[in-house]
């Protein structure tokens, strides 16, 4: 088969959707089968630079076609126009793989695309009204046209068929496979004294607030832990400027990766995810993890993390505390359960199911 798949949100700052795109194609060139994989984007200079060092030491074409600086309108102009047929650009297909930037048409072949979450949709409040308007057209395409839709997680399938109504047959199910730079092994941070850590997006969803007023709760019995927040400022961020509160901003992954190991504990405390990719990443780290007990995020923690009521300061302090005192028992069932989150094994999921899909159409 001819894969090409929609590399276009490689061309910002990697976070989780951008780790998922990545992940996946590692597990599609692990799986091999003769398969040709493309890396296809319509992007700016500067994205496409972003992109080729991300794809660096992965044996996939590229074909990443570069567009006028605004190309955040070309590509939606192409998406909504529905013309000219993607083959022109990207060559002959038997996949064609879409992301949430763009969705133009295709001649022919599979049809499939990735949904991480449909947040804008359960909580259209949580997101930006552009965010919503965006994502819900590409959720109608997707559901009206698609002939394969991926997914993270069993609990994003239910939703998927729950509020889109796609067929179960029509949904592949392919966790997250976690990089290998996320290990025991390697360096770990030194912020000065102990800390627990946390990294998400800075919006309403990720419940920062929650956690910045679990912290003084902690420092009880705990005075020299400090909280270390990674992540951008998203839509209606959260003020951080708090005692003992370090702000980090976007960190890389390998500064990512050392930061899990030199914490005294992650914590996650999410309202909803469509999986919960730093849970693993931590626990792949030899991190003990407090994780909201919301039941999206209920694959990533599987027996391995603390779960707590993320509407709760107190219950969140008393998991750190739990965490602190059980670190050990915590890391080595991290270890065995992010064990089963590898590119490879996500790459077989979508293989197979674009094969299905192929010998159903002939």
């Amino acid at each position: 088969m001819r894969i090409v798949v929609d590399v276009t949100p490689l061309a910002l700052p990697r976070t989780g959707i951008g780790n998922y795109v990545l992940g996946m194609l590692r597990g599609l060139t692990e799986v091999g089968g003769g398969n040709e994989i493309v890396a296809f984007s319509a992007v700016a200079p500067p994205g496409k630079r972003r992109i080729e060092q991300a794809l660096d030491g992965l044996p996939v074409e590229r074909r990443l076609i570069l567009v006028p600086p605004r190309s955040h309108w070309w590509r939606t102009a192409w998406s909504r126009l529905g013309r000219g047929p993607v083959e022109r650009l990207a060559g002959r297909l038997d996949v064609f793989h879409f992301s949430d930037w763009m969705y133009p048409p295709q001649r022919a072949g599979v049809r499939a695309t990735t949904i991480h979450d449909l947040v804008p949709l359960r909580h259209p409040d949580w997101v930006h009204p552009q965010t919503y308007r965006m994502h819900s057209r590409k959720y109608e395409h997707a559901a009206r046209t698609c002939d394969l839709i991926v997914v993270n997680s069993e609990f994003t399938a239910s939703e998927v068929f729950e509020l889109l109504g796609v067929a179960r047959e029509r949904i592949c199910v392919a966790p997250p496979g976690i990089a290998a730079s996320f290990r025991p092994e390697g360096p770990a941070y030194d912020l000065g004294g102990p800390y627990v850590f946390t990294v998400a997006t800075l919006e309403r969803r990720k419940n920062l607030e929650t956690l910045l007023a679990a912290m003084p709760l902690v420092r009880r019995r705990h005075p020299e832990l400090r909280l270390a927040v990674a992540g951008q400022p998203g839509w209606q961020a959260p003020s951080l400027d708090a005692e003992r509160v370090l702000p980090l901003g976007y960190v890389d992954d390998h500064d990512l990766a050392a930061l899990y190991r030199g914490a005294e504990a992650f914590v996650y405390p999410s309202r909803f995810e469509g999986f919960g990719i730093p849970i693993v990443e931590a626990m792949a780290s030899g991190t003990p993890v407090v994780s909201s007990a919301h039941p999206s995020m209920d694959e990533a923690s599987g027996e391995a993390a603390v779960r707590v009521d993320p509407d709760s300061a107190g219950d969140i302090a008393a998991g750190i505390e739990r965490a602190l005192s059980e670190a050990d028992p915590l890391v080595a069932r991290g270890f065995d359960h992010a064990r089963r989150f590898t590119p490879r094994a996500g790459g077989e999921a979508i293989l197979r199911s674009y094969e299905a899909q192929l010998s159903s159409a002939r």
